[in-house]
């Protein structure tokens, strides 16, 4: 089966119509024959039936008489005259029987078959009764009828026909019809072979045109031209339309034109209004000429889109050229990503900045870029932008052979139909604008902090160093045994004091130059912890410490650092005063771009009205004896100098709490110190870490 549709389908397609045809044909003829045979051989019988019927009818009407009067004679003439009757003695039989069963009278010439007499039974009140018999020499039609005298019966007549002569009639008839079929058939392939003919040479006229427009040559003539165009049927005086000497086009097909009767679209919304027209009447055609005519249109049509394709290529090849040139002046680094974060397009400064040519940057990702740490930062950022559709600026600090640049970085989704198909990058180099703005804000801090501070050190610093001096001349005359020299030693002691609350306010307010690498904030806290350790631990403090790992290093001042994680110890083993325990956290926020270390503990706690100010100088909860008021705020100071943000709670939220290890000793509410630092750069970035709580 496969192999026929193989070889039909390489046939040509006039070939496929007359096959088609001639398929058709055949096999309408073919049943149109066998149903006339059917017809007409179940006429011939139904006609052969009523003719016996008729005969035996007749016979038993006529047979009467002769019954009633025992004629014989005229009984055997009878069965006789019925025999000779049919012309192509298609009758074999006929005989008369008493009502006895007795026969009467009979054709058959070499004695009567007793075997027949009761085969075909037939009652009073039938007219007749038909039966199919085999005799064993041939098959017959036998027909019986009742003789009756008004309801009295005198005896029965039977007459056979022949089925082989009427199956000769049949078959005649049916060679007959097939002769007759077979001509028809014949005339109806010839008529569709012609017919195959006007359409497949209309058809391959198509084919080669499609052809020609394959190959380039929009300038085809499919349809016939015309004998009269539109202008010239209508007697037209309109020069300047549009349809006006064009023998190519059907006027239909053309917009604009200056007919009043013509719609003022074009194809195919004008033929609506050209149905009635009398050019269209005049010149359309059929199927096939409208589908040339179409054809032609549409070459024509295409013919001028590649015109117009050509020179809005030519356009946007000018201007693409004139967009990478302003681009590739532009100093700002700029780059587009598709949706899957590949590289689009990059400027000439972006691919400057890399190091890398615009063809190694092109169709990559940033993992194929940067560095794996640097890659994976910037995919969950630009995923937070893709899925957020919110745009992100953000300030940068970079490290590289020219020493440290600071960029303002803006990431803003591209949007097209509501729907996000990219994401467009740029970064403007601020180093100047952020060393102007480091200067003025140093200025400012200077200015305020360094009245601040020269007043203390004129006012405080002098007199105190003279206190302090003469105090320690004073010990050194005077007898340990001496009780005035425990009066002495107690102001010297509380003039060191005195002289380490100045010291604390001079690293306040003084910009020393910061020693900055790359820390591991881990080892930090640890370093801090065991340095305390032992002396918390006598006082039953128990430092419990769950540290992340994965926290990549930071760039800050190692030793001021650790002066803060050591100024949030203290306070909290202070507040704690003995048996309880101290959580040390570290953990990377959800969007990867700052880390956050929590110091909380099971203390006292701070009262509500004074978590603002405890970041504030000289502000403290402790004893006059206890504490300064300078430890956080010197810490506050290094954290914003780090760039990074510190927050108190107190007491220590619940959902922080829910995990906190059970620990000896009655638990107080609490403080949780976070410190947030930036994973890079000198700047919090603008998107807030969920995992530190809000205050209510």
């Amino acid at each position: 089966m496969r192999s026929i549709f193989h070889y039909l389908s390489r046939r040509s397609f006039q070939a496929k119509i007359n096959l088609g045809l001639a398929l058709i044909i055949i096999c309408f003829g073919l049943l149109l024959g066998f149903m006339s045979h059917a017809v007409s051989s179940r006429a011939i019988l139904e006609e052969t039936l009523k003719r016996g019927q008729s005969l035996v009818v007749n016979l038993s009407a006529r047979s009467v008489e002769s019954i009633l009067s025992m004629n014989f004679l005229r009984l055997t003439v009878l069965t006789t005259e019925v025999v000779q009757i049919g012309n192509e003695k298609d009758i074999v039989y006929a005989f008369i029987l008493d009502r006895h069963g007795q026969v009467l009278a009979h054709s058959f010439r070499d004695g009567f078959p007793v075997a027949l007499r009761l085969a075909n039974q037939v009652e009073d009140h039938q007219a007749y009764s038909i039966q199919f018999l085999d005799t064993g020499a041939e098959r017959i039609y036998d027909f019986a009828a009742p003789v009756m005298l008004d309801e009295t019966r005198l005896g029965t007549v039977r007459v056979a026909l022949s089925y082989s002569t009427i199956k000769a009639s049949i078959d005649r008839l049916m060679w007959l019809n097939m002769l007759m079929t077979a001509g028809a058939t014949l005339l109806a392939l010839m008529g569709g072979s012609f017919f195959a003919r006007t359409v497949t040479r209309r058809v391959n006229a198509l084919r080669q045109s499609a052809e020609a427009v394959v190959k380039g040559d929009l300038d085809v003539q499919v349809s016939p031209l015309l004998e009269r165009n539109c202008w010239e049927i209508m007697d037209c005086d309109q020069e300047h339309c549009p349809a006006r000497g064009d023998r190519q086009r059907r006027c239909w097909y053309i917009a604009g034109t200056f007919c009043p009767d013509c719609g003022t679209g074009g194809f195919p919304e004008k033929v609506d209004n050209c149905l009635n027209c009398p050019v269209y009447r005049r010149n359309a055609g059929d199927e096939i000429q409208s589908l040339a005519e179409s054809f032609e249109y549409m070459a024509l049509t295409l013919k001028n889109h590649i015109e117009e394709l050509r020179l809005s290529r030519k356009n946007l090849s000018l201007q693409k050229q004139l967009l990478k040139t302003i681009l590739d002046v532009t100093p700002d680094l700029v780059a587009l990503q598709d949706d899957n974060l590949v590289y689009l397009a990059v400027n000439k400064a972006f691919c400057s900045h890399l190091s890398r040519d615009e063809n190694e940057i092109v169709g990559s990702t940033d993992f194929d870029i940067f560095n794996p740490d640097q890659a994976d930062q910037n995919y969950h950022e630009d995923m937070q932008i893709l899925m957020t559709k919110q745009p992100l600026s953000k300030e940068i600090m970079t490290r590289g052979s020219k020493g440290k640049k600071w960029h303002h970085v803006v990431k803003v989704p591209v949007i097209e139909n509501d729907r996000i198909i990219g994401l467009l990058s740029t970064a403007r180099d601020i180093t100047v604008v952020k060393q102007y703005q480091e200067k003025l804000i140093h200025s400012q801090k200077m200015e305020d902090l360094g009245r601040l501070a020269g007043g203390v050190a004129h006012e405080i610093n002098t007199p105190l160093s003279i206190i302090l001096g003469y105090a320690q001349l004073l010990l050194k005359d005077i007898p340990n045994s001496d009780p005035v020299a425990q009066d002495v030693a107690i102001i010297e002691k509380q003039a060191q004091a005195c002289r380490k609350i100045v010291a604390d306010l001079l690293s306040f307010s003084r910009n020393t130059e910061k020693d900055q690498a790359q820390i591991n904030i881990n080892q930090s806290l640890r370093e801090v912890a065991d340095l305390v350790e032992h002396i918390f631990r006598q006082n039953r403090i128990v430092i419990i410490k769950e540290l992340d790992d994965l926290i990549p290093p930071v760039t800050g001042d190692k030793e001021r650092l650790k002066q803060v994680w050591m100024n949030l110890l203290n306070n909290a083993a202070d507040a704690i005063g003995t048996d309880g325990c101290i959580m040390i956290k570290t953990k990377l926020c959800a969007h990867r771009r700052r880390l956050v270390v929590s110091v909380a503990d099971t203390g006292s706690g701070i009262q509500e009205e004074d978590l603002d100010k405890i970041f504030e100088p000289f502000f403290t909860t402790k004893p006059v004896d206890k504490g300064t008021g300078l430890g956080l705020s010197v810490t506050f100071g290094i954290i914003k100098d780090h760039g990074g943000r510190i927050s108190a709670f107190s007491p220590v939220p619940s959902e922080y709490n829910d995990n906190y290890p059970a620990c000896e000793g009655e638990l107080g509410p609490g403080t949780v110190f976070f410190v947030e630092l930036p994973l890079e750069g000198n700047t919090m970035p603008d998107d807030e870490c969920v995992d530190i709580p809000k205050r209510t």
